[in-house]
């Protein structure tokens, strides 16, 4: 019984490790191509392992066009847009959770009817507010966007289902002993909800960092190109991408994607589990 307990163990271990090739050979092959020469990435035959290699790559990145800036530019408004939107979603799904006011269920009905509006749809109209605003070719669209768009409603929905699912009898005892609504809010409701943040905040994060539609419409100045749009722009004279340059700074850009995902990928399951319990 063990003995085929121990074969079938070692079956499901093979049939994934199977499955997880097509999935994990795209990222050797970024990791290979960014060592590799342009004419070697498409010489014949498929070798992850390059026969010399070129980690001057990776340095001629940062020469080609101000990299170091947008990698700077990507990292903070994705660490500004996470922490906006914590605040403004854990703010807005609690209230939307626990505070009863007339229309609060349509609210929450509007809201919801947000997810369903493709960014290309509100692209144009955004295109126009930001230009009599005065913040075109600024990050500010990069920040305001996402924190009262559509990834800002998303969070405030996942928050709001979190909060749902808190018992209410932990907020009855800390009224009782006379917190207000902000500090129930504060000290019990918030310390809870810690898995759910973990989740927005690495959702938000992911979302900041790989948005290329915003920054291609608001962003003229290469200084202020972030990542994803930085990336389309290692070409050469004729427009023909640089597939050398583009892999070795596209395996820069996973870096804080991977540490980000690594460090909070448990919260983020549990968040999602937890987040249906009820509401």
């Amino acid at each position: 019984m063990r003995h085929h307990s121990r074969l079938v163990r070692f079956a499901w271990i093979v049939s994934l490790c199977l499955l997880a090739v097509p999935f994990i050979f795209p990222f050797l092959w970024m990791i290979s191509g960014s060592v590799k020469g342009q004419a070697e990435i498409f010489a014949p035959g498929l070798t992850l392992i390059p026969e010399v290699f070129r980690w001057e790559n990776f340095a001629e990145v940062f020469s080609y066009q101000p990299f170091a800036r947008q990698y700077v530019n990507s990292l903070y408004i994705a660490v500004v847009v996470t922490g906006l939107t914590l605040i403004v979603a854990s703010l807005a799904g609690y209230a939307l959770a626990r505070v009863r006011f007339a229309g609060s269920g349509l609210l929450l009905l509007i809201l919801i009817s947000a997810l369903m509006m493709p960014e290309e749809v509100t692209i144009i109209p955004n295109f126009f507010l930001m230009r009599d605003l005065g913040l075109m070719n600024t990050h500010a669209p990069l920040i305001l966007l996402p924190v009262f768009g559509s990834q800002g409603v998303m969070a405030t929905f996942l928050m709001r289902q979190y909060f749902t699912a808190i018992p209410k009898e932990l907020e009855e005892a800390a009224r009782m002993d006379g917190l207000s609504r902000l500090g129930i809010f504060w000290k019990v409701a918030l310390p809870l909800s810690r898995p759910a943040l973990a989740a927005v905040g690495i959702i938000t994060f992911l979302f900041s960092w790989n948005l290329f539609l915003e920054p291609l419409v608001f962003l003229s100045d290469i200084e202020l190109f972030t990542l994803p749009l930085a990336l389309s722009n290692f070409t050469d004279a004729y427009g023909l991408p640089l597939w050398h340059l583009q892999m070795a700074a596209t395996s820069l850009a996973v870096i804080p994607i991977l540490v980000v995902y690594i460090t909070a990928q448990r919260q983020i399951v549990e968040s999602f589990a937890l987040s249906g319990v009820k509401g």
